[in-house]
């Protein structure tokens, strides 16, 4: 993680416990300014527990959070004004038209009368709901209705986005979207901090990850310092225009490669995959050997899914 950004979040020894079950373990999480920041963990790991405290609905039974500079507990409205919270699921009022939905919420956070119903339709616009502006609430779909809480979330201009498991119980269209949106709100400079137990969908818009085990933060920082930190073995593909034994002779001679396996053969090309210990840059620099010296490379990508991969390992390692 870069020393010098800012933090957004940073908690120090953050514990709590519910009687005898201790449900965070301190926990001393950092996420720079301008983060996408994937939360990882099983269910009943910690995440929701964490993110309560962190938005200051929850005490902590030691420890301490910073939000923006300021401790949470010595300054709770103004750091309530500064963060957007969203539950795995808000709920909706019936009979609001989907307008009437965020009016409200706009009311209760004291949004100006001039600027609420502009607000509304940015957030409307943004969500993809605006041809639902007078639609019932009750009549949207469940993916409307969790795109519809995230304009909730928004609806006082928060800096900083607490989301649980903002996919639960979505279909992989309305997935699909939910991530999209997530990562068009940090190109916009929000810091978000979105947790999960599905990992593919994270490893794909995520700048930063924390992976969780039974309270503890068992790693956090860039996907790439994690995987440097572990020096996790990664698996690579390449699919060449020739034939098995050419396509062989190509990789052979690449640093840092194990040994290639054939794993798809069609008339005009060979699909390879082989585990790699190197880091981005050796990975582009093998690449760019390899198309200097003629290999017709029609796909390049790695293999698996490494995130889920390091998930699985820190997590054995954590509960052996």
């Amino acid at each position: 993680m870069n020393m010098n950004q800012p933090l957004v979040i940073e908690t120090r020894n953050l514990t709590k416990k519910y009687k005898k079950t201790l449900a965070v373990d301190q926990l001393n999480l950092r996420v720079p300014q301008g983060a996408l920041y994937g939360f990882i963990g099983r269910n009943g790991a910690g995440k929701t527990t964490t993110l309560r405290m962190l938005a200051g609905l929850l005490e902590p039974t030691s420890g301490q959070v910073w939000v923006a500079g300021e401790r949470v507990e010595q300054h709770p409205r103004q750091i309530h004004r500064l963060i957007g919270y969203m539950p795995d699921f808000f709920g909706v009022y019936d009979d609001m038209r989907v307008w009437e939905y965020l009016d409200f919420y706009a009311r209760c956070h004291k949004v100006a009368t001039a600027r609420r119903r502009t607000l509304i339709d940015e957030l409307l616009e943004l969500v993809n709901l605006a041809d639902k502006r007078d639609a019932n609430v009750q009549a949207l779909s469940r993916g409307m209705q969790q795109r519809l809480c995230l304009a909730h979330t928004l609806i006082h201009e928060p800096q900083l986005l607490l989301l649980d498991e903002p996919a639960s119980g979505l279909d992989p269209r309305a997935r699909i979207e939910m991530r999209e949106l997530l990562k068009e709100l940090a190109a916009m400079g929000k810091t978000i901090i979105v947790s999960s137990h599905i990992l593919p969908e994270l490893a794909e818009m995520c700048t930063h990850i924390g992976i969780v085990e039974r309270g503890k933060l068992v790693a956090s920082g860039s996907t790439a310092e994690i995987r440097q930190q572990l020096q996790a073995t990664r698996l690579l593909r390449v699919r060449l225009l020739t034939d098995p034994p050419h396509a062989l002779e190509f990789v052979r001679t690449a640093p840092g490669l194990g040994e290639a396996t054939v794993v798809a053969v069609t008339p005009h090309s060979t699909t390879l995959e082989m585990e790699f210990n190197g880091d981005d840059h050796a990975a582009a620099k093998i690449l760019a050997d390899w198309i200097t010296h003629g290999a017709p490379i029609a796909e390049f990508s790695e293999g698996g899914n490494a995130l889920e991969d390091l998930f699985l390992q820190l997590t054995a390692t954590e509960n052996a």
